[in-house]
C-alpha cells in the first residue's frame, strides 16, 4: 500500500527534530452545498531541523518515531 503524502504549513518548530504541520482540506458540505475549510495538525520528524514556521512542506507516513510522531518531512 502506498504511503500517504500531505501538504501543509509549519506552525511550530520548538521541539528538537520535530515540526508541527497544519494541513487544510476543503470540501463541499453535503446538505448546505457550501465549501468548508477544515485543518488538522500533524507532528512530523525533521532530522536536520531545516524547516521554520511558515514554510510549506510535504509530509509522508512512516513507522512510529515516538508517541505522537507518525509522519516525516519530505525534502522539497
Amino acid at each position: 500500500m502506498p504511503k500517504r503524502i500531505l501538504q501543509g504549513v509549519v506552525t511550530s518548530n520548538q521541539n528538537a527534530q520535530t515540526v508541527t504541520v497544519s494541513v487544510e482540506r476543503r470540501f463541499t458540505h453535503p446538505v448546505l452545498k457550501k465549501t468548508i475549510r477544515k485543518s488538522k495538525k500533524y507532528r512530523a520528524h525533521d532530522e536536520k531541523n531545516a524547516f521554520n514556521v511558515g514554510d510549506m512542506v510535504r509530509i509522508q507516513e512512516c513507522a512510529p518515531k515516538s508517541k505522537t510522531k507518525r509522519w516525516e518531512v519530505i525534502a522539497n
